[in-house]
């Protein structure tokens, strides 16, 4: 099996002229591609980045940050994307957790933490040409075994301490492969790139093109939601293969004109991270009926570990089309409460093995060669495929984020005026809200307090939406929170706002 780095010096190899990432810095060839890569993996070098190491990337979504991926995998080392909206303490947080040996950013961001614990590598993306006087010899190419960390991809924990998942080369490979051949990419496709780069659905766009010698067009932060751009930014990029949360493609539906484009230039449409609503994709279908559609799931310890096409969508379905069957040579099942396999018609918790399970989290023991529970309820159909039903504890998904609720309770808790605090989700797909309910002295902080407070902790997608102070949080017979009372509480509200 080849590594990650081999992606475009092989492509490089074959088709040096064609385009391969086109951002909103610059476009670039294969060629120059491999050629910035190479200098970044010598200047990485000469930082002291050796094999194993880690190298934040704390940088805007840009070719430039594919080329300083690309040059940190071809010295053996992994790249650890970090949010580039993200609060200057989160970022510490998260180059502290692994040690990073170098953090790649921007001069502007260099001035303002210069406190950071690991060297700085300063990069201008205005600057024409990049790390320009490097020398063009090929850097020394450090091999890793498939079973080498690649990149870390933090997600929202539990305790309040963003958790590192670990990925393979042979991890990401699995997936890339696969999807790769499924979806039927080759070079003559151009795939958007919706997902920032920390978040791993930018991983299929990426690295399935790459493989292809395919181009992939960046979408910059500034259009992620903005539909008529979104929308205009498909059609003048004439891109063939599209993937994103379900709640991005409903807004370039409802508010982009995404349904009035005739024809379209899109003959692959992928979407994750969120059920879509049966409505909203039966309209999608049905307005762009010559593109195949494919439901991809996966939490970000599994990438993509089942899959669904969708066909005809019949007119009395009014549930979320099936997560599906395993794919990426994975296994799937489902264990219910009293651990024996669900059945057909039962629901269970899902269980993953096989070669796209995380590695482990970093600083925390290996995973191992167990299944990965991913904690998600789901139900086994007659025809063999998967349903999803829900979230086994209280993680959810937000505008396609996935999110321990529990860390925005670990940000609220630190306010001086809050005593304790729950957070649930009031609302479905894009009318979701983050509701946080709050124990709190006379008088409770406002709802700007709280997102200022928020604000300087935790990323945007997390920050609260509301505030309901109360006198007491309400709690089980077994003293635990109840946030099935919340819920409900927080939807009666909502209701009442609306009426």
């Amino acid at each position: 099996m080849s590594d990650l780095a081999d992606l475009v010096i092989d492509a490089a190899a074959r088709t040096p002229d064609a385009i391969a990432v086109v951002g909103p810095d610059r476009t670039l060839t294969y060629a120059e591609l491999d050629v910035l890569s190479n200098r970044f993996a010598v200047v990485l070098r000469e930082q002291g980045v050796s094999a194993g190491d880690r190298v934040g990337l704390w940088i805007d979504k840009s070719a430039v940050a594919v080329a300083a991926m690309q040059g940190t995998l071809r010295i053996g080392a992994a790249y650890v994307p970090l949010d580039p909206l993200a609060p200057l303490a989160r970022v510490r947080e998260i180059v502290a957790d692994c040690a990073m040996r170098v953090v790649v950013t921007t001069p502007g961001r260099a001035e303002s933490a210069s406190d950071l614990p690991a060297a700085i590598l300063r990069v201008d993306l205005e600057a024409t040409p990049v790390l320009d006087g490097i020398p063009l010899a090929p850097a020394e190419r450090i091999r890793r075994s498939d079973d080498d960390l690649a990149y870390i991809l933090y997600t929202s924990g539990s305790t309040g301490t963003p958790k590192g998942v670990c990925i393979s080369h042979r991890n990401a490979l699995a997936f890339i492969e696969w999807a790769g051949d499924e979806v039927g990419v080759t070079g003559r496709d151009r795939l958007s790139n919706h997902a920032p780069f920390h978040f791993d659905l930018s991983v299929f766009d990426l690295y399935a093109a790459l493989r292809a010698g395919a181009s992939v067009h960046l979408v910059p932060e500034t259009l992620a939601y903005a539909p008529e751009r979104l929308v205009a930014f498909l059609v003048a990029h004439e891109i063939t293969v599209w993937y994103s949360v379900p709640s991005a493609l409903m807004l370039m539906m409802s508010q982009g004109g995404l349904l009035d484009v005739d024809p379209s230039p899109v003959r692959a449409v992928i979407f994750a991270g969120e059920p879509f609503p049966i409505a909203h994709l039966r309209r999608l279908v049905d307005g762009h009926p010559a593109a195949r559609y494919w439901n991809f799931y996966g939490p970000t310890e599994t990438n993509v570990c089942t899959f669904h096409e969708v066909h005809e969508i019949p007119p009395a379905q009014t549930t979320p089309v099936p997560i599906g069957r395993a794919c990426s040579g994975d296994t799937v099942w489902a264990v219910k409460a009293d651990g024996s396999h669900a059945g057909v018609g039962e629901i269970g918790e899902l269980l993953v093995s096989g070669p796209t399970v995380l590695m482990g989290y970093w600083g925390r023991s290996p995973h191992g060669t167990g299944p990965y529970a991913t904690g998600d309820l789901v139900k086994l159909e007659a025809d063999g495929s998967w349903t999803y039903i829900g979230r086994r504890d209280h993680m959810v998904k937000v505008r396609g984020h996935r999110i321990e609720l529990g860390d925005i309770e670990a940000a609220l808790a630190t306010h001086p005026k809050v005593s304790d605090v729950a957070v649930v989700v009031a609302g479905s797909s894009l009318a979701a809200r983050l509701v946080a309910f709050v124990e709190a002295a006379d008088p409770p902080p406002t709802l700007l307090e709280i997102k200022r407070h928020c604000a300087e902790r935790l990323p945007r997608y997390m920050i609260v939406d509301a505030v309901r102070p109360v006198e007491r949080l309400p709690r089980t017979r077994n003293g635990k929170i109840d946030r099935i009372a919340l819920s409900a509480l927080a939807d009666q509200r909502k209701e009442r706002a609306e009426a």
